[in-house]
């Protein structure tokens, strides 16, 4: 029996969505890492999903390598790979051992990075404003600062699921687990500056729950999130780059160097497992042993 790309994708993507329950951002990562396979594949002349062989799983490695991908992307490459194979086994009964035969390759120790206090109490300041970009730019900075949230999380915050009586949020994590976040107090007066003062004339005529919007009253996207991010770094001359994952890294280390415990901190960033969040002491332990030899005198 032939098994053809388009029509083995689409029954993929609708078991990853409907029976898995996967969020839309990793259903389209997976759509991604598949239609380069199949791409290659068929530069390859290959047809038939049937006729894919170990030899080209491993020449399609090979091929990634050197097109210089990261470790983790290679790895998460793989992974979709496989899940794709499991499912036409179970579907078609075709052999799933081209790839579940493959090493995954080890991840790079790449510590992750951060804000120092001073960085970001400058990135505040500079971004400071009356009109309704700065109103909003910073309600959306004290957000992500204060709860650690992926840029993902926060472009999907509907105004329902924001409390801004109590300074809490209900955020839909990865694999669709729902989990409260609490946040303070200069995110709560940001927040309510934002939502009564400049979301409903940033709203005009458009009509939709979601927190956070663009200047013309459409829902903020990540690719949105990521470009008023990288407008307020401007602003505030800092030389460092930023991206959205950084506030989340910083929210975390902030925290633990600070004291929090590990696992209230993997309770906050959505983490399913702990080796996720101890990342992070790496990270403090850096810090300290910076601050040390920088103040202590026969260091």
């Amino acid at each position: 029996m032939t098994i053809e790309f388009k029509d083995s994708l689409e029954q993929f993507t609708r078991y990853i969505q409907l029976e898995r329950n996967f969020s839309i951002h990793t259903v389209k990562e997976y759509q991604h890492d598949l239609n380069e396979f199949l791409d290659f594949c068929k530069a390859e002349g290959i047809s038939d999903l049937n006729d894919v062989e170990y030899l080209h799983a491993r020449l399609y490695v090979t091929k990634l390598y050197d097109e210089k991908k990261a470790r983790t992307s290679i790895s998460r490459k793989i992974s979709s790979i496989r899940s794709f194979f499991r499912f036409l086994n179970r579907e078609y009964e075709l052999d799933d051992a081209p790839f579940s035969s493959l090493y995954h390759p080890k991840k790079e120790k790449k510590l992750p990075n951060f804000f120092y206090e001073e960085e970001l109490s400058k990135l505040f300041e500079e971004n400071v404003g009356d009109d309704l970009k700065s109103i909003r730019n910073t309600a959306l900075l004290e957000l992500l600062y204060a709860t650690g949230i992926r840029v993902s999380e926060c472009t999907s915050i509907d105004l329902g699921d924001i409390d801004l009586n109590y300074s809490i949020l209900r955020v839909m994590g990865k694999g669709r687990k729902e989990r409260i976040v609490p946040f303070g107090h200069f995110a709560q007066d940001s927040l309510i500056r934002y939502v009564n003062e400049a979301r409903p004339k940033m709203m005009k005529s458009k009509k939709h729950d979601r927190l956070f919007v663009n200047m013309r009253g459409d829902a903020l996207t990540t690719g949105g999130v990521r470009y008023i991010l990288n407008e307020m770094i401007n602003n505030a001359s800092l030389k460092t780059k930023i991206y959205p994952h950084m506030l989340r890294h910083t929210f975390a280390t902030h925290l633990l160097n600070n004291g929090a415990d590990l696992r209230t901190v993997q309770e906050l960033l959505g983490h399913a497992n702990l080796t996720s969040t101890q990342i992070y002491t790496h990270v403090t332990k850096e810090h300290l042993r910076n601050t040390y030899m920088n103040a202590h005198p026969r260091a």
